[in-house]
């Protein structure tokens, strides 16, 4: 085995905190240009965040199962994640009349966060 239940979590863990990290300074950036473009860049970023938070925790509840069980709930968990991610958006964009481009800014840093967070962070090898 090369990876244990604890390390997944605790690597969810510090994704979901990059994420959440990185929405919030995208946030700072956009507030420049306005405080709409800093609550849609809030906005974008926290509905990706948030998406990620739940996959996490529908890929790790529950214990150790078997192959199936486990693909089957990354695969569950990863359309929750979708499905949170783009509702965030459309009542982002759509609903609450946000602009489009910091909000997919926001969501685009914190899937950003994602991938800095599993390449190990701040540590260098």
């Amino acid at each position: 085995m090369l990876n244990s239940v604890a390390a997944g979590r605790r690597l969810a863990r510090r994704t979901v905190l990059f994420q959440a990290v990185a929405t919030l300074l995208a946030a700072v950036v956009c507030l420049s240009f306005g405080r709409p473009a800093a609550l849609g860049a809030l906005v974008g970023g926290a509905a990706m965040t948030l998406g990620s938070a739940l996959a996490a925790w529908g890929a790790f509840s529950g214990g150790v199962v078997g192959a199936e069980m486990a693909f089957g709930r990354l695969l569950v968990g990863l359309a929750a994640k979708w499905i949170v991610v783009a509702a965030g958006l459309f009542f982002a964009i759509a609903v609450w009349k946000l602009p489009a481009l910091p909000a997919l800014a926001g969501a685009a840093v914190a899937a950003a966060g994602l991938l800095f967070s599993a390449r190990g962070g701040l540590r260098r090898d």
